[in-house]
């Protein structure tokens, strides 16, 4: 139990009225509030900011200054971090073009794949070729013989005088040309068969054609080109077939005839 003492009059005169418990109490949050702000003041001058008076104005002003700056470095933070959404969202966009002409190119080689480059179309491909060079052989063959006959009973029909026989002879030759007309309908069917393989090579040619398209036409694909190297022989480099309208470097008949002169 504490004890107050009395005081006298004379310690009264001197020191004056002491303040009283309650208003010790009173005071005490007040008190709490100003030492949070000097330790909040004080860390602050720890950070790098000069120090300030303790009046309520300079405080608020160094306060102030310190919330713009961090608001400052907020900011720039945030512009930071939409540069970056925006570069991930252009990513974002040229994967997604990607992977649609992935998709695409996957289709197309499908398409060949299920319909020219199986086993059954190439086959049929290769058979039609192979015929038209049958058919083309044969009747070539058919043609020399009939050629052959006519000339030989074209010379047999000059030398008899019987005429009987001139008219055997005029017989065979009509037969043997009848079997040269016969001989020149391989032309069409010739013709049908090399149709259907040409069908064939524009439908390829059209889908790789898209296929090209779709990764940015024929001038992207030349850039990755790689340099061709021709390996033949000497000889078979001077074997370049029948020329065509608008071919070069091959040589004319004129140039073969110079040779001999």
């Amino acid at each position: 139990m504490a004890i107050h003492r009395k005081r006298f009059r004379v310690e009264e005169a001197i020191v004056g009225e002491m303040p009283s418990p309650e208003m010790i109490e009173e005071a005490a949050p007040m008190h709490s509030e100003i030492m949070a702000e000097l330790r909040a003041i004080r860390a602050q001058m720890a950070k790098g900011i000069a120090p300030v008076p303790l009046s309520g104005s300079a405080a608020m002003a160094a306060i102030d200054a310190s919330t713009a700056h961090e608001l400052s470095e907020a900011r720039t933070m945030l512009e930071t971090y939409r540069a970056q959404i925006e570069q991930c969202e252009k990513l974002k966009i040229e994967l997604d073009l990607i992977h649609d002409a992935i998709d695409r190119t996957k289709r197309e080689i499908a398409t060949l794949h299920g319909k020219s480059f199986d086993g059954a179309e190439m086959a049929k491909v290769n058979g039609e070729l192979g015929a038209v060079v049958g058919g083309t052989e044969q009747a070539t063959q058919q043609i020399l013989e009939a050629a052959e006959a006519i000339d030989q009973s074209a010379s047999a029909l000059a030398k008899v005088d019987s005429a009987d026989q001139q008219k055997r002879l005029s017989d065979d030759i009509q037969e043997r040309v009848i079997s040269i007309f016969e001989a020149c309908n391989f032309q069409d069917l010739t013709g049908q068969r090399i149709s259907k393989v040409m069908t064939t090579m524009k439908f390829i040619e059209q889908h790789i054609n898209s296929m090209m398209d779709i990764w940015g036409g024929v001038d992207a694909i030349k850039a990755h080109v790689t340099p061709q190297v021709d390996n033949r022989s000497e000889d078979d480099k001077l074997l370049n077939g029948p020329k065509l309208s608008g071919d070069v470097g091959h040589a004319s008949q004129d140039d073969i005839d110079a040779l001999f002169d």
